[in-house]
């Protein structure tokens, strides 16, 4: 498979969904949003609490497929794996970027 080149602050998403709930909220900028399965989390601290609750519930690895650019967004294709029903399955994550950090990420399927 080929290598992605995917913009800093969304490699940076991808490699700290490994790490502590803190150091995935350092990913965003301090009134960021994410969108993911019909909720949205906003500000740094709903994200951290999100972010522990999903690695409380599941164990999972992404691997992004692709990456485009589309009406300003990067949209990545990631494979999620994990111990969470229908895994595998395909993910499409919409990021807006600003100043070097994520304001914003819509995951839908």
């Amino acid at each position: 498979m080929r290598s992605l080149n995917l913009p800093e602050p969304i490699a940076a998403y991808f490699v700290a969904e490994q790490q502590t709930p803190e150091a995935f909220a350092r990913c965003f900028t301090a009134q960021a949003s994410v969108k993911d399965e019909g909720h949205t989390h906003t500000g740094l601290a709903e994200i951290q609490a999100w972010k522990a609750a999903v690695s409380t519930k599941y164990t999972y690895t992404t691997q992004p497929l692709s990456v485009e650019r589309d009406a300003g967004l990067q949209v990545v294709r990631a494979r999620v794996s994990g111990n969470f029903p229908g895994s595998p399955v395909d993910l499409r994550y919409r990021f807006a970027l600003e100043r070097g950090l994520i304001a914003s990420l819509e995951i839908t399927a």
